[in-house]
């Protein structure tokens, strides 16, 4: 009997972590929706989804003394995702054509230049702008770590996920999460990059919520970053 229970609280955490992150995937694909509409939609669905779920149940609360890494981590993040598409970069050619190939989806080709731009609030109007920002802030940033770093990592770890310290460092296995998890963003270099270091920084305070608010620095920054000087190719 107590196996069955087990084996039944086991199932319940894994839906919780990833139900709300294929639930986003799939709503990408909803027909007839412009992409502000369609950002929205996922905005408030997987909210609740998460909310509902409530993945973080199986998890301590978060750690105050965790924050200034969480912070670091963040900026760090931001700043590897945003410089080399910089004008400072801008200054050796070659180099910053190399990146758009190579670090960049699809491979080999320079990116084409932005023609439309569907999250702009001259296009799409201030509310749903900034539903796209705080929807990429607060709950796709949340929904992804609980997802990659909470279920995933520790999943491909041992089955029963939910008994493996959030500390075990399984370099095959935290590398294979963060080429996934890069490969989920089109900056699939850069998504590598934050994969190791969002898991890197669980493993080191044994904090979800440590990589969930660095997530949210990332994003946030990229966000106000992208409404301030209009590159909206990173959203």
């Amino acid at each position: 009997m107590r196996e069955t229970e087990e084996s039944k609280t086991e199932v319940a955490a894994i839906w919780s972590h990833a139900l709300p992150f294929a639930v986003w995937l799939a709503l990408m694909v909803v027909p007839g929706l412009p992409p502000a509409w369609n950002y929205a939609l996922r905005t408030v669905v997987c909210l609740v989804l998460f909310m509902r779920l409530c993945p973080s149940r199986w998890y301590v609360h978060l750690q105050i003394r965790n924050l200034p890494l969480a912070f670091v981590v963040g900026v760090a993040v931001f700043a590897v995702w945003v410089l080399p598409e910089s004008s400072w970069v801008g200054r050796w050619p070659a180099l910053q054509d190399f990146y758009f190939r190579w670090a960049v989806l699809p491979l080999g080709k320079m990116p084409e230049p932005l023609t439309v731009f569907p999250y702009a609030p001259e296009v799409c109007g201030w509310p749903l702008a900034l539903i796209r920002l705080g929807g990429s802030a607060l709950v796709i940033a949340a929904i992804e770590e609980f997802f990659w770093r909470g279920l995933a990592y520790r999943w491909l770890i041992g089955k029963e996920f939910t008994k493996i310290d959030l500390g075990t460092l399984r370099w095959p296995i935290l590398l294979a999460v963060s080429v996934c998890f890069g490969l989920e963003h089109d900056r699939w270099m850069a998504g590598i990059f934050a994969g190791l270091a969002y898991g890197l920084l669980v493993i080191r305070t044994r904090d979800i919520w440590s990589a969930v608010i660095a997530h949210v620095v990332t994003n946030l920054l990229l966000g106000l970053y992208v409404l301030a000087v209009g590159a909206y190719g990173f959203w």
